[in-house]
């Protein structure tokens, strides 16, 4: 790897998960398209699901991305659907990257994987860039931008970009209710504990008791957070929002939530400081109250129903990690890190609570 700024966002070779490179451009070839396999494609670093490498092809740099190995939670990882957002979205939401190829084929990797465009940034998660890090300035710029393109995404009209077909936004919030509590009792099968149960049980009921009608339909992303958008390393202004596969119609105020689920703070449980998925944490990002109100002030939505989305929106998060840590229980990862997520997620279910209670926002 010659270019310096590559080898930042790249996984060592001996890391990456190789694919069949071989097939993967006898296939392109039929396409009329030319991969490079030598040296071979290299895998993105972090992430722990979908599995994206930059590949080269026709002399251009390009993402090739594909679901995880291994058995695969209902529903999840629709390299489809997300195909099919990012085909026009790019033309009213700047960000989304443009989609190139779609294969629905798992003959050729094993499983559907898409070919979408590239484009050059970093991706933060648990830390600032060394030189950012403690600078409160690029806290309230990074949580200002966070919210603000989150609302310009809501503002985009679906059929003025062929999307007003994608997804079923009537009834989205009791089939978000009924999908995760579904999924959270699948995940922990064969492994989890009766203390998880009740904790799924718990909040479960809560949601279902609880239940608010839908807002306004808007497209969603489904998992914006910091680590998703792509930034300048000069600026850290946004150049590319990308894991647009759970994206579909649905009330906004749900993706506004997801955002929040991930925006630790100062003094918050611990299982949100051992996510490190956003560094929310430093200076001068704003709190997840004040972020909220900026969100509300963007788009005019009511927030006082907004707890139940929280709730919702944790509760999701903690079913995600605990589908992650059933990879490493059923076979799909060796990769240790995934066998300690399950008591992350139950720390989550309990943040819910805590959400629920009004013990924190």
């Amino acid at each position: 790897m010659t270019d310096p700024f590559l080898a930042t966002l790249l996984r060592p070779e001996a890391d990456t998960v190789a694919q069949d490179w071989d097939r993967l451009a006898a296939y392109l070839a039929e396409r009329g398209m030319q991969l490079e396999t030598d040296p071979a494609p290299r895998q993105f670093a972090g992430g722990f699901a979908n599995l994206n490498y930059l590949v080269r092809i026709d002399g251009g740099e390009a993402v090739l991305r594909r679901p995880p190995m291994g058995p695969l939670p209902p529903g999840a990882y629709d390299m489809g659907r997300e195909s099919k957002i990012l085909s026009r979205l790019h033309e009213q939401y700047p960000l989304a990257p443009r989609a190139l190829h779609l294969c629905e084929d798992d003959g050729v990797l094993g499983a559907p994987f898409q070919i979408t465009e590239f484009r050059r940034g970093i991706s933060c998660r648990s830390e600032l860039p060394t030189e950012h890090a403690g600078d409160p300035a690029v806290g309230e710029q990074l949580g200002a931008m966070l919210v603000d393109r989150l609302a310009e995404l809501h503002r985009v009209e679906p059929a003025a970009v062929d999307l007003d077909d994608l997804g079923k936004p009537d009834g989205f919030l009791e089939r978000a209710v009924r999908g995760w509590r579904k999924r959270a009792n699948l995940a922990i099968e064969g492994w989890g504990t009766e203390a998880t149960r009740k904790r799924i049980e718990r909040v479960g009921e809560w949601l279902d008791a609880h239940r608010v009608p839908d807002g306004p339909a808007s497209l969603i992303h489904n998992d914006f957070k910091l680590d998703n958008l792509l930034l300048d390393p000069k600026t850290l202004e946004p150049v590319a929002l990308v894991d647009w596969d759970q994206g579909t119609r649905g009330d906004g105020l749900f993706d506004l939530a997801t955002l929040l689920s991930y925006w630790v703070r100062p003094g918050d449980p611990e299982c949100m400081h051992r996510m490190a998925q956003m560094p929310t944490d430093q200076p001068g990002f704003p709190s997840r109250e004040d972020a909220a109100q900026r969100y509300a002030r963007a788009t005019g939505r009511d927030l006082s129903d907004f707890r139940f989305h929280r709730a919702l929106a944790t509760f999701k998060t903690a079913v995600i990690f605990q589908q992650l840590c059933a990879r490493w229980h059923n076979g799909g990862t060796r990769d240790p890190q995934y066998a300690t997520l399950g008591d992350l997620a139950d720390g989550l279910l309990d943040m819910a609570r805590d959400i629920i209670d009004e013990r924190t926002f």
